[in-house]
């Protein structure tokens, strides 16, 4: 029997929770969207249309729900956990907007068993800015969603198949991965390039400091390698702390990547660098 989601709470109304509200308004879901923030939050996201309801009380705001969003950063995430235990019905699905999956599967596991069932999720989506002012209801469009089950057998359920097409109606594309596997990727295809984006931001603000580095030369390459320098502490601090293994791994990669490039600056192995780095530019533009 297909499953409808008539009610959805997002618990946290932020850039991605209320994008996500407003997406479901733009595709046209008839339910009720509920929102849980602070009331300042709340507020906003009901003057843009983010959401239909709203309230500050997690336990109540999610009792009702067919579908909950936790849409917060994963430190918060993994504090939101344990007050749905008792809270949402057994048959809610309750999904999350973390970017590292296996410490929250585990601990969504540990507490909910299967129900209520619990789907990792993750938007490959975003700004540099955060917070509801900055929502997009477009902001999923043409965009991968992974999605981490516990168990294969998870994606049979029908709350999670009916959770698939909801976000194939946001415009987004369910990508389906296990969690620890999810973890290392996102280590070098999304936590690197922030840091290697703050880094860099960080050694020209020491740099131009000692006034012999005009920023009036940089142009849109500096300005496009850095723009992620504009994301928020906050919400990195805890991505940091719960994939450190794999982001040191991959920094560590890094670090042997560029001492490769310094010690060939004179040589034609920089050339091999270059066009292996095309090929990767060439591979991206040929994914859907």
């Amino acid at each position: 029997m297909a499953i409808n989601f008539n009610r959805i709470t997002i618990v946290g109304l932020g850039l991605i929770g209320g994008s996500w509200g407003l997406a479901l308004k733009r595709s046209g879901f008839r339910g009720i969207r509920a929102g849980c923030d602070r009331p300042e939050v709340l507020s906003q996201a009901l003057a843009m249309g983010a959401v239909d309801e709203a309230g500050p009380d997690v336990p109540q705001a999610v009792r009702e729900a067919d579908l909950v969003v936790l849409a917060a950063p994963v430190g918060a995430i993994l504090d939101l956990l344990p007050q749905l235990k008792g809270s949402v019905s057994p048959l809610t699905l309750v999904t999350d907007v973390g970017s590292t999956k296996r410490l929250i599967c585990q601990r969504a596991r540990e507490l909910f068993g299967g129900a209520p069932l619990f789907l990792g999720g993750h938007p490959l989506a975003g700004k540099e800015l955060s917070g509801i002012q900055h929502a997009d209801g477009a902001l999923f469009q043409e965009t991968r969603y992974a999605l981490t089950p516990a168990t294969p057998d998870h994606l049979a359920d029908e709350r999670v198949k009916a959770f698939c097409a909801l976000l194939e109606s946001l415009g987004a594309h369910p990508f389906v991965c296990d969690a620890s596997a999810h973890d290392r990727a996102v280590a070098y295809l999304s936590h690197l390039p922030q840091l290697l984006s703050t880094g860099l931001s960080s050694l020209i603000a020491e740099q131009s400091a000692e006034d012999f580095l005009p920023l009036e030369l940089s142009a849109s390459g500096f300005r496009d390698v850095t723009r992620l320098a504009e994301s928020s502490y906050t919400v990195w601090r805890d991505i940091c702390l719960t994939n450190i293994e794999n982001i040191q791994s991959a920094l560590e990669s890094l670090i042997e990547k560029l001492e490769t490039l310094r010690v060939h600056l004179s040589d034609r192995d920089l050339e091999r660098e270059f066009k292996q780095a095309v090929k990767l530019r060439e591979k991206l533009r040929r994914l859907k």
